[in-house]
């Protein structure tokens, strides 16, 4: 690991969330922030995604690259052209509201950003894809949300294969065409956005490893949860390196 005195720095998207069921915090994953100082080698910096607070130009230029987290509250049905129901659950129109338009300036710019579970649908959905608001509802499909009950080893536990696309970016990455990964999640792809690519399904199809082509940067995203065991795990370790490289290239190129 390097000194932290010049590491470059990356906008952890941070989720509402209350302290003892009463006072508004916003918040992240303390494992979030460990992959990406121990990982990444990059400082972590918590982002309230708030419109009221931050505005996506103001990140562009504080933060050299972003992590786009996992969050209980699912992105509004509106930004994708459908009705909201029961079965998509709770909102965050604020962490809409920002990170969005983030994605697609990052993409223009060529800012590396990595989209974890709710952050991989952000990509589809700010690249013009739709989500189902229920996985494991569809035909064929398994129940990936995460074990009601247990501990949070079980919760995190590896528990389903994801095919690559042979030669395909995350096949090189891993170093591999088949990998084991957890899985949390109720909501996934649908209709994928135009310029998203498909490079990984789970067993039952559901898609799990997209990027957006023709990018000039780092727009890699992933369905499951990397940031758990991430110094361990032999996935989750080259994707949070690859994605730390991205952003100190960044930094570079912009000093």
């Amino acid at each position: 690991m390097s000194i932290f005195a010049h590491r470059p720095v990356v906008g952890v998207i941070g989720n509402r969330g209350l302290v003892n069921d009463r006072y508004p915090v916003h918040e992240g994953g303390q494992m979030n922030s460990c992959a990406v100082a121990h990982v990444s080698d990059c400082l972590p910096l918590l982002i309230p995604a708030d419109p009221e607070m931050v505005s996506v130009s103001e990140l562009l230029e504080v933060c050299d690259g972003f992590l786009l987290t996992g969050g209980r509250p699912n992105i509004h049905p509106h930004e994708y052209g459908e009705e909201p129901t029961e079965k998509h659950g709770a909102f965050d129109r604020a962490r809409d509201a920002i990170t969005l338009p983030l994605v697609r300036a990052c993409v223009e710019r060529g800012q590396p950003f990595l989209g974890i579970c709710r952050g991989f649908q952000e990509v589809n959905v700010a690249m013009g894809g739709t989500l189902y608001p229920e996985i494991r509802e569809l035909p064929g499909r398994m129940n990936h949300r995460m074990p009601p009950e247990g501990t949070l080893e079980e919760a995190f536990a590896l528990r389903h294969k994801v095919r690559l696309a042979p030669g395909g970016r995350f096949a090189a990455l891993f170093g591999a065409e088949e990998v084991l990964t957890n899985t949390l999640h109720g909501q996934g792809i649908c209709q994928p956005g135009p310029r998203i690519v498909i490079e990984g399904r789970a067993e039952d199809g559901t898609p799990e490893a997209i990027y957006v082509k023709d990018a000039p940067g780092f727009t890699l995203a992933v369905q499951w949860h990397p940031e758990w065991n991430a110094e361990h795990d032999p996935v989750s370790r080259p994707l949070f390196q690859a994605f730390g490289a991205a952003v100190r290239d960044w930094a570079a190129a912009k000093r």
